[in-house]
Parts: structure tokens; C-alpha cells; sequence
């Protein structure tokens, strides 16, 4: 795999200030992916958003990583049910408009 599109974990927790653990004890949660390459650790781009939202649960509003780990997998469901209700209002809009016909 090219790095050339992955964001250097290094680097990262340099910018944002955090300890590299933090991102390792996030991967042991099974909440985010870490690509080794060369003995250098990598986060994949899509990754970010996530990542620093878990970020500033943890250092602005202090909530562990257990805590961490429960909200993740509930905006998980919440998008899931989110996902699934719109593919069942589309149906529900195909099946009125045969109706009408």
C-alpha cells in the first residue's frame, strides 16, 4: 500500500497535541483502523473526522474510552436506522406512485 495518501499518526498526534497512545488504545477498541508501513503507523484519510471528533470527547468533555466506544457504536446505529428509513420512504414513494397511475 502507497503512504503516499496516508496521514502519518506521528505527525497527527504532533498537530492535535495528543499522545500516540491514545490513537493505539482507539485501535484496541476496534474504533479505528492502524496501517503499519515501513515501522511507521498510518490512519486512512476517511478516517479523520471520526477520529478527531473521539478526540475532543476525550480531552474537551473527558469521556474515557469506554464511554468513547458506546457513543461510537450508537451513532452507528442511529446512522444504520437513518440509512434504512430512507430506503424504506423511497419504496414507500415508488409503491404511492404506482397507486396513483
Amino acid at each position: 500500500m502507497n503512504s503516499k495518501n496516508l496521514i502519518q499518526i506521528k505527525q497527527f498526534c504532533l498537530y492535535h497535541e495528543i499522545e500516540n497512545t491514545f490513537i493505539s488504545e482507539l485501535h484496541n477498541y476496534g474504533l479505528v483502523n492502524i496501517i503499519v508501513l515501513e515501522e511507521d503507523e498510518y490512519l486512512q484519510p476517511e478516517q479523520l473526522p471520526a477520529v478527531e471528533k473521539m478526540i475532543r470527547l476525550h480531552y474537551d468533555l473527558k469521556i474515557n474510552l469506554e464511554g468513547i466506544d458506546a457513543i461510537a457504536n450508537l451513532l452507528n446505529k442511529i446512522e444504520a436506522l437513518q440509512q434504512n428509513l430512507t430506503a424504506t420512504q423511497n419504496k414507500l414513494r415508488l409503491y404511492e406512485q404506482h397507486q396513483t397511475e
